[in-house]
């Protein structure tokens, strides 16, 4: 029988097999996202032909944020769909991530077809100059406040469920959630923006209130997207889980008897709700295999139970002794001293 103290060394994994699928929370993400989409498309539409009629450029750059918005919310709802096939022999580790890929392609839309359009728009108006009418305005200003109403109760809706959640912190680790979140929110100030600009061009006669107002749309639909994105990027290419999660499981690690010390932990968040875990732990000698075994199942199903989102724990399991002996002159083929 060989034996830890003897210079033998396993890497042992392991999974609960249990995918918790957090279905009701995506059944209330996926109301909330066809809420925003529902009014996206129908201010988009409202925006859109507000805007030639009245010939604002503050209206028609609200109109494509709209578009924007509604775009993204079907890559959500693909998100939301795709997220949660089960693991395969393709994609060992399950299909977590495509919520982030899906939020990165909702980030681009803002960005291309929001902020840029806003910009061209706005300096096109600088340039150009825009004639309305009495009517034009009157049109323009109700239209807007029309989709002030839809997209503040939009994000009321995705606010109440954010905080039937956990409130900021837990309700907003969903990208879908918090993409939309973060769509109405800009919704209601870009509609601001566009109210303010078209008030102060009636007023003063004087186009550069609106255009202003585009380009005030157009920054900060940037600005979102740019935030937006970055999550996703991060949380693609590999992010760790959170550290009071590894904190968690590097105490519980260091708690066990068979354990001398804790050489590495790695974590890296797998989907919304999964995470992986790998640990290279320095056991005491004398252990035999079968006794490192059991230690290894019972260590493993303690991490899933004190962090659930670990769904597959690795451990590099060794002695201090064999690793002393595997990095002597004798093993590496160097010459001792005199």
């Amino acid at each position: 029988m060989s034996r830890a103290g003897r210079g033998s060394r396993g890497f042992v994994s392991g999974t609960d097999g249990k995918e918790k699928p957090g279905r009701k929370a995506d059944r209330r993400t996926r109301v909330t996202v066809l809420v925003a989409l529902a009014a996206n498309l129908v201010i988009a539409v409202a925006k859109a032909v507000g805007g030639f009629i009245a010939g604002s450029p503050a209206l028609l750059s609200e109109a494509a944020h709209s578009v924007a918005d509604s775009m993204n919310e079907i890559f959500l709802l693909a998100a939301l769909r795709r997220s949660r096939r089960p693991a395969d022999r393709k994609h060992p580790f399950g299909y977590g991530k495509e919520r982030f890929f899906w939020s990165l392609l909702a980030a681009v839309g803002i960005f291309v077809m929001g902020g840029c359009f806003s910009f061209f728009q706005g300096v096109e108006a600088l340039r150009n100059g825009a004639d309305e009418s009495l009517s034009g305005y009157v049109a323009g200003l109700v239209v807007l406040g029309i989709a002030l109403l839809a997209e503040g109760g939009s994000l009321l809706r995705a606010l109440h469920q954010v905080r039937g959640q956990g409130g900021l912190g837990d309700g907003m680790r969903d990208p879908a959630l918090r993409t939309v979140v973060a769509e109405d929110g800009t919704a209601v100030l870009g509609v601001s923006f566009a109210m303010t600009g078209m008030a102060l061009h009636m007023a003063t006669g004087q186009v550069v209130w609106e255009a202003c107002a585009s380009l005030a749309i157009g920054a900060l639909l940037v600005y979102v997207a740019y935030r937006l994105g970055r999550e996703a990027r991060d949380q693609l290419i590999g992010e760790a889980a959170d550290p009071e999660a590894s904190g968690r499981i590097r105490a519980l690690l260091r708690a066990q008897p068979e354990i001398d010390s804790v050489e590495a932990l790695f974590t890296m968040k797998t989907g919304l709700d999964s995470a992986l875990v790998a640990a290279r732990v320095d056991l005491v000698p004398g252990l035999d295999s079968e006794r490192v075994e059991e230690v290894a199942m019972r260590i493993k199903r303690s991490i899933r139970r004190t962090v659930p989102e670990a769904r597959q724990v690795f451990l590099d399991v060794t002695d201090r002794p064999a690793r002393e002996a595997a990095e002597s002159p004798a093993a590496t083929g160097e010459r001792g001293g005199a």
